[in-house]
């Protein structure tokens, strides 16, 4: 007995011996090995310069900009709708999410907030690079129009908030399927998804704020109207895109 002890004891001293090395080196290893972190700052545009700013017969601002993308210097002219005055609190809480619908003008660069038929707020929005089309497939960075439903709701996403539509719903998958049976798309093509309605990385304002269309198409506005906005709906909440 007292033998099979010595024994015991001996081998369990030996494996100690052997396995501490390989223990202390991994703890000093993972001590020296930073984590890894998201960089959620996008190559977004650049160098941001307005050309010409002036207003039309209705108020609204008319305004070029130039700036940099992928190595190119672009211009861009766009109609900037001036918002009306909409700052009367109100209290998420006692909002029926059921009345609220969203209504996206793409031509008046806005995202608009209904409740119970009366407009309550107006925020500005930018889009995909060709604003005034309308998406039919994968890769054209074009934001889809019609009536679509706010799917889920991401408060952690890299644009700060995203609300994700129900993009393609049935008519855009109809839309589709006819272009590419007529030819009209390549057979490769695919019609994309991921299409929601977001803020912007840190220090972007500036981009929603002068109207340039950077997003593949999503809509974007600034941050602190997102976090209204994403107080204000739910999943199933209307939205209709238009022109």
């Amino acid at each position: 007995m007292k033998q099979r002890m010595r024994h015991y004891i001996y081998c369990s001293f030996w494996w100690f011996m052997l396995i501490m090395p390989g223990f202390f080196f991994s703890i000093s290893l993972h001590a020296q090995v930073k984590p890894k972190t998201e960089n959620i700052t996008p190559a977004g545009p650049s160098n941001l310069k307005v050309l010409e700013e002036h207003k039309d017969k209705d108020g609204n601002i008319v305004r070029t900009v130039e700036y940099s993308k992928s190595g190119n210097r672009i211009t861009e002219t766009q109609l900037i709708r001036v918002l009306p005055n909409l700052h009367r609190p109100i209290n998420p809480d006692t909002l029926n999410k059921d009345s609220v619908m969203v209504v996206v003008n793409k031509s008046h660069y806005v995202v608009e907030v209904y409740y119970r038929r009366r407009m309550v707020r107006s925020y500005k929005a930018v889009f995909g690079p060709k604003p005034l089309e309308n998406k039919i497939m994968e890769g054209d960075r074009c934001t889809p129009e019609g009536w679509f439903i706010i799917q889920t709701k991401n408060p952690n996403s890299k644009y700060h908030k995203f609300l994700l539509l129900n993009y393609p719903n049935d008519s855009a998958i109809a839309r589709f399927n006819d272009m590419k049976a007529k030819g009209a798309l390549p057979k490769s093509a695919r019609i994309g998804g991921a299409v929601g309605i977001h803020g912007i990385w840190p220090g972007g304002d500036d981009m929603i704020e002068k109207g340039v269309c950077w997003t593949d198409g999503c809509v974007a506005i600034k941050n602190k109207d997102i976090d209204e906005l994403y107080s204000f709906v739910g999943a199933g909440t209307s939205v209709y895109i238009k022109k």
